[in-house]
């Protein structure tokens, strides 16, 4: 466990030892016989205004945490402290006024829109659900969220089909705007766009968290869009955090292996920079079964791979801020 805070500022936010299993059942009973260890033992903070940009391949559980982070999923175990609150095991009925303060948006907006609805019921849609004002009101609001993400008034009439894929993020965001929200949880926002589009809707993100004083969960991929968004950066890997720092400091001093191999795929926009690859070798382990040692050490056949099995791999703060798990594979 660790910390790591700045008592200073509020912690919005604060995960403590998350744990996602998912269980695998079979036989003629059904029972559960493994599971699949999407997140395992994850811990953080978000504090008020923050952005901590979660970043891995495909498949390390970035998503699952950000869903279980705000409750659409039920965690195996572990804390969600939101604001201080422990709502890891509240009912829908306790945790509905919390939903106001978080609220997520989504990958792929042609499957989180309802293509039968138009977008200004969309847009509304939370605020009926919480029962908040009245027919006329709720037009109102929904006229000016779209207006704020840069949208043609006219747009509430339509429906998302009638719109390019960075403009159904803009109704996205939007709809995620529409109680105020203090924490937004964005799953790969721009994974799906255009670069040109990309770079629209993270000035808009941008501007929005300037404006509303809102904190960001951003979960992505690409390292250079992680940076030009966070203030820190957690790396994670095979449903573990494996190193947690304020963005500058990780990009010009990684200590974690893996760190190491995602920095070095950055694209160098100077095509005459000569710069070392670290090549990946080998496959990510299964979440059902994951190695009983080192994740990544496993992966990459490291001559220290044997030291590790069985060992407890601490999460240590190795510069004020900067948080490495640290085993004999990775961190030398």
């Amino acid at each position: 466990m660790f910390s790591g805070m700045n008592t200073d500022t509020p912690t919005l936010l604060k995960i403590e030892n998350l744990r996602q299993h998912f269980p695998i059942r079979g036989g003629v009973l059904m029972r559960q016989i493994a599971a699949v260890k999407a997140v395992d033992g994850v811990s953080f903070h978000i504090e008020k205004g923050e952005t901590l940009g979660l970043v891995g391949e495909s498949g390390c559980g970035k998503s699952t945490l950000g869903k279980a982070a705000v409750r659409l999923l039920d965690p195996t175990s572990g804390k969600i402290l939101f604001k201080g609150h422990d709502i890891t095991k509240m009912g829908q009925g306790k945790i509905r006024p919390f939903r106001q303060d978080f609220q997520m948006v989504f990958q792929d907006p042609a499957e989180s829109l309802d293509a039968r609805m138009a977008v200004g019921e969309l847009v509304a849609e939370p605020l009926i659900i919480q029962r908040i004002g009245d027919r006329p009101s709720r037009q109102k609001r929904v006229a000016e969220l779209l207006d704020r993400v840069g949208l043609p008034g006219n747009a509430a009439g339509k429906f998302p089909f009638e719109f390019s894929g960075g403009q159904r993020q803009r109704i996205g965001i939007a709809r995620a705007l529409a109680l105020n929200p203090e924490l937004l949880v964005l799953d790969e926002p721009v994974s799906a766009l255009d670069v040109s589009v990309q770079s629209q809707v993270m000035n808009l993100l941008l501007e929005l968290q300037r404006d509303f004083d809102m904190s960001y969960l951003f979960i992505a991929h690409d390292l250079a869009v992680v940076k030009h968004m966070s203030d820190r950066i957690a790396v994670m890997y095979l449903g573990k955090i494996v190193e947690l720092a304020p963005a500058d400091e990780i990009y010009k001093n990684p200590r974690h292996a893996y760190t190491k191999a995602l920095l070095s795929a950055i694209p160098i926009p100077d095509p005459t920079a000569k710069k070392e690859r670290v090549v990946l070798e080998g496959d990510v382990p299964s979440p059902i079964n994951p190695p009983a040692g080192c994740a990544f050490g496993d992966r990459v056949n490291h001559p220290r791979y044997e030291e590790s099995i069985g060992m407890d791999l601490p999460f240590e703060e190795v510069s004020p801020g900067h948080w490495v798990q640290k085993c004999p594979c990775c961190c030398e």
